[in-house]
């Protein structure tokens, strides 16, 4: 859900990936059912496993496994923890919470880059 929130509200700031340490090899009927009641596409979308040189490439890696990224990620730095339940299996309504928490995670988070990027403008 992340991925598709960001490429639609902060594709300005935000070129989104999404990868997991565990996917499960297709995106879950109720996550394209919620995308598309809110107004996203699901299209495009995959699910794929985290690969070294996808972590290398990273600016940022939001991490949503629910365990502390540096027990996940050692050295990385860029790395920001997102405590975020895992809606799979739950009803309609989970994945409507859990979008509505991702939503405003990204919105904050795209909000900051375009501060961080208006600042660096400014210096310049």
């Amino acid at each position: 859900m992340a991925e598709a929130i960001a490429q639609y509200d902060a594709a300005d700031v935000i070129e989104p990936s999404s990868a997991g340490l565990y996917p499960l090899g297709y995106i879950a009927d109720l996550t394209k059912q919620t995308l598309i009641k809110n107004g996203y596409s699901a299209s495009g979308l995959s699910s794929d496993v985290l690969t070294k040189e996808a972590v290398e490439a990273a600016d940022l890696i939001i991490n949503m496994t629910g365990k502390p990224g540096e027990h996940i990620l050692r050295g990385q730095e860029n790395v920001e923890d997102w405590l975020v339940e895992d809606p799979y299996g739950e009803d309609p309504e989970t994945y409507q919470r859990v979008f509505k928490g991702i939503q405003r995670r990204v919105s904050r988070l795209a909000l900051s880059l375009r501060e961080k990027r208006q600042s660096q403008e400014a210096a310049t």
